[in-house]
C-alpha cells in the first residue's frame, strides 16, 4: 500500500508541474494560431530535423524517421497538408545503396522553385563527416518525386536550414561540413541543381559553427546566423550578395550547440527560432528546452517574442521557419523525438519585449520550469 501510496503522489507531483509550466508557457504564446502535431502514429519511433515549404498545391513537410537517429533504418518521410490537414507522412526515400548495404539518411531541406519543381536535398553517410548529398524534384507539391541525383563529390546541399534565392538569381544554400573541423560555406546554383559552385569556407576567427541560415537586408547585403559549440549564436555578414563574407563573430544571444532558423519577413523584419539556452559553467551543450522566437527590426537588437516549447522534459529542437504568402509564419520542429510539431504565428498579433545583455525578459507570473528529464540530444 505505501509504495502504491508513493507512486500515485509521484505521478501527482509529475502531473502538478506539467500543467503548471503549460499554463505558464501560455503567457508567451500570443500572436500563436494553431499548433498541431504531424500524426498521431507513424510507422517508426523517433523522428528529427525537419523543414518545410510552401507550394503551389499546400505546404509540405519533410523530415527523417526510424529506429533512432544514425541507424540504418532512418528514411526520409514526406507530409502533404491537404483539405486542411496533414496527411500521414510516407518515406520517399532511403539510405541502400546498389551492393544492398544500408546506411542512415539525415537532415532533409525542401524548397520551392518559383513557378518551378519542388526540391528536396538529403544527404546520405554513416556519420555527418562522411555523409553525402542527394537531391529529389517533384513537380506536383510533393505527391510524386523523381528518382535521386547525387550531387557533385564534396557537395551536400543545404545542411540544415532553407536555400535562399538572391536577386541576381544564384540559389544561396548555406551549408557547412563537420569532418576536419567545423566550418561554414555555401554552395551555389544558378540552375536549380544542375550545376554547383563553392563560396567559402568562411573566417573561422576560432569558432567553431555549423547549419547556418541566411537573412537579407537588401541591395547584396546579407547576414548568417549559426549554432556553435561556443555557448552563443554567431553571425557573419557580406556585402556582395554572398560573394565574400567577414569573418564569424558572437552575438549576444545564448546557443546550446543545437540548430537554429531564421527567416527575413516581407516587412523586412528578421525571425530567429533556437533554444535561448545558456550551458551551465562552461559546458558546450545545454538542454535543449525552452524554445524559443525572437524578432529585430535592424542587425543590432533582438526582441523576445514567443515560447513555442518550455517543458520539465528536454528535447523541443532543429526548428524550421518560413513565411507563407497570407503572411503567416510556420514553425515545424522535433518534439522530444516522438513527433513534429507545426505552429502557425501572426505576426500582427506578437508582443515583443527587448533582449537585454542576452537574457530572455521576464515576464509577470512567468517563470520556467525545472528540467527533470533529457532526451536524446546527439546531434
Amino acid at each position: 500500500m505505501m509504495l502504491k501510496r508513493k507512486i500515485h503522489i509521484t505521478l501527482a507531483f509529475i502531473f502538478a508541474v506539467l500543467t503548471s509550466a503549460n499554463a505558464q508557457v501560455e503567457k508567451w504564446q500570443k500572436g500563436i494560431v494553431k499548433q498541431e502535431f504531424l500524426y498521431d502514429k507513424a510507422p517508426f519511433p523517433s523522428c528529427h530535423s525537419a523543414t518545410i515549404a510552401e507550394t503551389p498545391t499546400g505546404l509540405v513537410t519533410s523530415f527523417f524517421g526510424g529506429t533512432k537517429e544514425r541507424n540504418p533504418d532512418v528514411e526520409i518521410y514526406i507530409s502533404r497538408f491537404v483539405d486542411d490537414k496533414w496527411l500521414a507522412p510516407f518515406s520517399v526515400a532511403n539510405g541502400i545503396q546498389p551492393d544492398g548495404k544500408r546506411l542512415p539518411t539525415w537532415n532533409p531541406v525542401l524548397y520551392q522553385v518559383p513557378g518551378g519543381d519542388l526540391l528536396l536535398f538529403y544527404k546520405i553517410g554513416p556519420k555527418p563527416s562522411e555523409w553525402w548529398g542527394m537531391m529529389k524534384t517533384s513537380k506536383d507539391g510533393g505527391k510524386t518525386w523523381s528518382d535521386a541525383t547525387k550531387l557533385p563529390d564534396g557537395y551536400i546541399g543545404p545542411v540544415k536550414n532553407k536555400p535562399v534565392l538572391l536577386s541576381n538569381g544564384n540559389l544561396f544554400a548555406p551549408s557547412s561540413k563537420e569532418g576536419d573541423g567545423w566550418k561554414i560555406h555555401f554552395e551555389v546554383t544558378k540552375d536549380n541543381g544542375k550545376t554547383w559552385r563553392t563560396v567559402g569556407p568562411l573566417p573561422e576567427n576560432g569558432i567553431k559553427a555549423i547549419q547556418p541560415s541566411i537573412l537579407q537586408y537588401g541591395n547584396g547585403k546579407l547576414q548568417i546566423l549559426a549554432r556553435t559549440a561556443n555557448r552563443a549564436i554567431v553571425e557573419a555578414w557580406s556585402n556582395d550578395n554572398g560573394e565574400t563574407w567577414s569573418a564569424l563573430t558572437k552575438t549576444t544571444l545564448p546557443n546550446n550547440n543545437s540548430g537554429t532558423d531564421a527567416v527575413t519577413m516581407k516587412d523586412g523584419r528578421q525571425v530567429l527560432v533556437y533554444n535561448h539556452v545558456l550551458p551551465p559553467g562552461d559546458l558546450a551543450k545545454g538542454p535543449r528546452t525552452p524554445l524559443n522566437v525572437s524578432i529585430s527590426k535592424d542587425d543590432k537588437e533582438w526582441s523576445a517574442a514567443l515560447i513555442l516549447e518550455d517543458s520539465p522534459i528536454s528535447q523541443y529542437s532543429y526548428p524550421a521557419v518560413i513565411q507563407t504568402a497570407d503572411g503567416m509564419l510556420h514553425f515545424i520542429y522535433t518534439w522530444r523525438r516522438e513527433k513534429i510539431k507545426h505552429v502557425v504565428v501572426d505576426p500582427s498579433k506578437l508582443k515583443l519585449k527587448k533582449i537585454k545583455n542576452g537574457i530572455w525578459p521576464k515576464l509577470k507570473g512567468y517563470a520556467a520550469p525545472v528540467i527533470t528529464e533529457t532526451k536524446n540530444e546527439e546531434s
